[in-house]
């Protein structure tokens, strides 16, 4: 069955295409598209119209338009008004048409890990629908909702922002039947005055919500009273605090996975995820209260999270080989490239000042933070237990650590320097905002073991 026919879409979204066609998917990038996909020609960094041609010749069914590109009159092309709104309508059309149960995501940080925990914890469980990135904003979300087959039983919806007025309309777009906020910290205050501003516009998850929704929310957090007023009665908790109705207890780090304990409704509850850190504990906590408002099978879905990981860039981990065929030895890379702001770097920092071996440090700037940014900066040298931090921008480069190493305005320039740095054993965690490209150091250390080896034949060593 397809995903969309050209009937339903031009029903969806009130377009116009006289060429019949029916799709299987869609997508916003042509190096991703499959066959039998929409293309969907956005206009935000580049002009999706350029690329029409393109996706048509590697597959796509079909093309949602604006404007029918030269040369193309006589393609299937659904021509509507405005192509973001065209697919915010498709995304509405796909939640109005599905039985699906939908739980929605959002908080500064651990939206993705929480996401990816419910996809693992949820197999088997029914047809579940999970975007497979990090779909959370103005184009993500309508994205993942038009990607929704009409027989999914338990949809996820991530959901973000940067800036006030983001949450609500993609919450009112995705219809929750539960919210899960995971946490609020002071992030991207560019945008916002304090932390209190960014607990208000979380909040507005729940101007989405279904008839009799849930909310789930951090008993730990100081703007617990803002999001409590926001929320429908007796909405779940989860925490440390007592007053929480799934509350963490205990939890081991170590041996590459977290040993938690938690109390519920149901009982006491132990169960293993496949990564380390306390953090990790917390977010999980949350997620199973957020399978109990799903009525979810608790007992399969603990079991099948000690095959979760990290993300890519939110904590993956590898060990990566000194030396042609790890001759020199090995050294465990933890990638959280993907992005920081002071929550999550402190959680990062301080799972890695419990490892074994040398605990390396590579930070980048934490951008969007305004005013406080040297301030929240700063705060990260009282963290201990880290033998060496080098550091990428103008803002880490001020904090006065006790150990830091080397201190560069641009990834770049690091990375062309961090494999000399780099010893047998050691552990090296990776972290900084989007817009440092810390992946750039990343790709280094990956490939450290490929550039020895290129230097030993060309007799460097």
């Amino acid at each position: 069955m397809s995903l969309w026919t050209r009937a339903e879409a031009v029903a969806a979204t009130g377009g116009v295409c006289a060429v019949d066609w029916a799709a299987n998917g869609l997508s916003i990038d042509t190096r991703t598209l499959e066959t039998g996909d929409i293309f969907v020609a956005l206009s935000a960094s580049r002009d999706g119209h350029d690329f029409v041609a393109q996706a048509l010749e590697k597959g796509a069914a079909a093309a949602l338009v604006s404007r029918i590109p030269e040369d193309l009159e006589n393609a299937p092309l659904l021509l509507v008004p405005d192509v973001l709104k065209g697919l915010e309508a498709l995304g509405i059309a796909a939640r109005a048409r599905t039985k699906a149960r939908v739980i929605a995501i959002t908080g500064s940080v651990g939206k993705t890990g929480s996401k990816e925990m419910l996809r693992v914890a949820l197999e088997g469980q029914g047809n579940i629908h999970v975007a497979e990135k990090s779909y959370n904003n103005h184009e993500g979300v309508p994205l993942t909702l038009a990607r929704m087959p009409s027989d999914t039983d338990i949809a996820v919806i991530e959901i973000g922002m940067n800036h006030p007025g983001e949450i609500a309309p993609l919450a009112r777009m995705a219809r929750p039947h539960v919210a899960l906020i995971t946490t609020v910290a002071p992030v991207h205050l560019a945008a916002f005055n304090n932390v209190e501003e960014i607990a208000a516009e979380k909040a507005e998850i729940f101007k989405g919500l279904e008839p009799n929704g849930i909310a789930i929310l951090n008993a730990d957090l100081n703007t617990l009273p803002i999001l409590t007023k926001a929320a429908p009665v007796n909405p779940l908790l989860f925490g440390q605090a007592k007053t929480a109705d799934f509350q963490l207890l205990s939890c081991d780090v170590g041996n590459g996975a977290t040993v938690v304990r938690a109390s519920s409704p149901l009982g006491e509850i132990m169960f293993k995820l496949g990564g380390e850190g306390a953090h990790l504990a917390q977010n999980a906590v949350g997620v199973l209260a957020g399978l109990h408002a799903l009525k979810a099978d608790l007992g399969r879905a603990t079991l099948a999270l000690a095959s979760w990981h990290p993300p890519e860039g939110r904590g993956a981990r590898q060990i990566i080989p000194l030396g042609p065929e790890g001759l020199d030895g090995h050294f465990t890379l933890i990638n959280e490239s993907y992005n920081a702001n002071p929550a999550s770097t402190r959680a990062a920092l301080e799972t890695l000042a419990q490892q074994a071996g040398r605990k390396v440090a590579i930070l980048g700037d934490m951008l969007e933070l305004g005013e406080t940014a040297p301030a929240l900066h700063g705060a990260l040298a009282k963290i201990e237990g880290i033998d060496i931090i080098h550091t990428v921008g103008p803002l880490m480069g001020d904090v006065p650590f006790e150990t830091r190493g080397l201190t560069t305005e641009i990834s770049e320039a690091l990375a062309t320097q961090i494999g000399r740095q780099i010893r047998a054993g050691d552990v090296v965690m990776v972290k900084g905002s989007l817009g440092m490209a810390m992946a750039k150091i990343i790709d280094a250390l990956v490939n450290l073991s490929d550039a020895e080896s290129q230097q030993i034949s060309e007799g460097k060593f």
